[in-house]
């Protein structure tokens, strides 16, 4: 073999030796690179997915921030209503009682009242006062029970009151106390809770 020939055994040789460490060195990094491609494509995805989540929180938040908002605001709106209902339901409730006092039955039922209080304190003394309202009743009611009744100094819409004093009892038919009662403890079932 001549020495030209060894130069080009040697140079083909050393090629064939640098193109495969080329070739694995090529190899060896782009199965680098697809790995930290692969690792990228997760780490985004990832990241992307977490985003989307915290996204969808914070969209779920806000809806149900502007949902509670929008339920006080309908709260507020059917109390008011309720209110304003409430009011007209007592205001035509004292006007029948009003119209029901200027009726003969109004008249038989402080009779009735007035007699079962006479009833209830038996044989202890006993005071009963008609309403401001009702003083020009006095004579004929005091004729019809025999019973000497009062003006109560205090008004209290029609009815009676009745004291017995040794006993610190007090009888009250008033129509103010009960009107009171009933339009303090008034409540208006149904609505959405009972839908």
């Amino acid at each position: 073999m001549t020495i030209e020939e060894k130069l080009q055994h040697f140079y083909d040789t050393s090629v064939e030796e640098a193109y495969q460490e080329a070739s694995q060195a090529i190899e060896a990094h782009q199965k680098s690179l697809d790995e930290m491609l692969s690792e990228h494509k997760k780490s985004r995805k990832q990241s992307a997915e977490a985003e989307v989540k915290a996204e969808a929180e914070n969209a779920r938040r806000e809806v149900n921030k502007a949902l509670s908002a929008e339920q006080l605001t309908i709260k507020r709106n059917w109390t008011k209503k309720q209110n304003e209902l409430k009011e007209a339901l007592f205001l035509e409730v004292k006007e029948l009682l009003e119209n029901f006092m200027k009726t003969a039955e109004y008249d038989d039922y402080l009779c009735k009242k007035i007699n079962e209080a006479r009833t209830f304190a038996g044989k202890d003394q006993l005071h009963i006062y008609l309403a401001p309202s009702d003083a020009a009743k006095l004579e004929t009611l005091s004729s019809q029970t025999g019973f000497s009744l009062e003006v109560s100094e205090d008004p209290f819409m029609g009815g009676i009151r009745a004291v017995i004093p040794e006993k610190n009892i007090l009888i009250d038919n008033s129509f103010l106390e009960t009107f009171q009662t009933m339009k303090k403890e008034f409540k208006f079932d149904g609505g959405p809770r009972y839908e």
